[in-house]
């Protein structure tokens, strides 16, 4: 510990100090320099991505992102339609779109690439409907 000085008019300093089970004995071991506070590192969880190509419409997904974690759309292609990304709590039975603020939310027309979402809610998924009008379409769900 260093020595500092103590200033009047307290004439006393609060000490604080972090400690742990130490490995071997069990017993208290404060941090210091020789011995760091025990830490792992863990990478967070990320989705498989989901990948592929349209020329007709239909509906893709499911893609269940990681929570906590944004969500990359990514179109692209020569390609016209509209393309929406849509959301379900239940295995895709009910698919609602994405709004933010009441608002639509989600909804491209245009090659994108983007974060789009980023969900909370363990086994929600995401889904695009697709309707084409002409071309094809590249399409990737990513974290």
């Amino acid at each position: 510990m260093s020595n500092n000085p103590i200033s009047l008019p307290g004439g006393y300093a609060p000490a604080f100090a972090i400690g742990f089970a130490d490995a071997q004995s069990g017993m208290l071991s404060l941090v210091d320099g020789a011995r760091p506070l025990p830490v792992q590192t863990v990478t967070p969880a990320v989705a498989q991505s989901l990948e592929g190509t349209a020329s007709v419409n239909g509906s893709v997904g499911p893609f269940v992102p990681a929570p906590g974690r944004p969500v990359y759309i990514t179109l692209a292609g020569n390609w016209q339609g509209t393309v929406t990304v849509q959301r379900s709590t239940d295995v895709g039975a009910t698919r609602y779109p994405l709004t933010v603020g009441g608002q639509a939310w989600g909804i491209y027309q245009a090659n994108a690439c983007e974060p789009i979402w980023e969900e909370y809610e363990n086994g929600a998924a995401l889904y695009l409907s697709i309707v084409m009008t002409a071309g094809s379409l590249r399409y990737r769900f990513a974290q």
